[in-house]
């Protein structure tokens, strides 16, 4: 290192430095400076409203739109279990028609079980204008089809029979009863219990003579059932039977 000279000027002669503050005045300052922005902070709020300070009058009409909007759910509920009640109302209704009009429009066997023994067509040179169906004396017979009684009682070769004026204009004659169970003038429906299969007239064994005629004719009653959903061979009925046996 270079040595100064004496004739060198001293470039830092008369200068003062000034002294360096204590690091704690600093701290003091910026403690002030925290204090004092509190406290304006702590000014500021106490002018901004609280929010959950709410008036009086505010929670009023609170409660009472509360109270409203339970009524009205309630209104829904009581509605909709009324359309429920009216719609299980409909179907009721709408069942008991469509069991009702297939009792009406239903063609049925005239008995569960049976043998069939003889059919329509000339037998022993005379006509025989019906079908024979065998079944054990006592056998319920019941009503092929709706209809109103037009005669009951004892009709010579037929023994005691019964003639039904049905719904369509057709007659079906249930003939060589043992008992029976109606009346004329009596209406009946499709499956209704008539009489008891029996032997009674011009009869050769227990059984059921079933007649129909058509405009006062008699007619064959096996296809005559047939199209109508009655196959009396098969001893299947039509598929409304069920229906018609809930109506009855």
């Amino acid at each position: 290192m270079r040595q100064r000279l004496s004739s060198e000027p001293d470039r830092y002669r008369g200068r003062r430095r000034v002294p360096t503050p204590p690091r704690s005045r600093y701290a003091i300052v910026v403690t002030s400076a925290f204090v004092g922005a509190g406290v304006v902070a702590l000014g500021a709020a106490s002018q901004i409203p609280d929010h959950k300070a709410v008036s009086p009058e505010v929670l009023k009409n609170l409660e009472s739109a509360h109270v409203a909007s339970d009524a009205i759910a309630d209104r829904s509920t009581d509605n909709h279990a009324a359309s429920r009640s009216e719609d299980r109302s409909a179907s009721v209704d709408k069942t008991k028609l469509s069991a009702d009009q297939a009792a009406a429009d239903v063609w049925m066997l005239p008995m569960e079980e049976y043998t069939f023994t003889s059919p329509y067509g000339v037998r022993w040179g005379k006509l025989h204008a019906g079908i024979d169906l065998a079944d054990p004396e006592g056998t319920l017979f019941k009503a092929v089809h709706a209809g109103t009684v037009t005669q009951a009682g004892y009709n010579g070769g037929y023994g005691y029979c019964i003639t039904v004026k049905n719904t369509d204009g057709t007659e079906v004659i249930y003939a060589h009863a043992r008992r029976l169970f109606v009346k004329a003038g009596q209406p009946v429906k499709a499956g209704q219990a008539m009489g008891e299969v029996g032997n009674t007239g011009a009869s050769y064994g227990s059984h059921l003579h079933l007649e129909i005629h058509v405009n006062g004719q008699p007619t064959d009653p096996i296809p005559f059932l047939r199209q109508r959903g009655v196959d009396i061979k098969l001893g299947v009925e039509s598929v409304y039977a069920s229906m018609a046996d809930a109506a009855s």
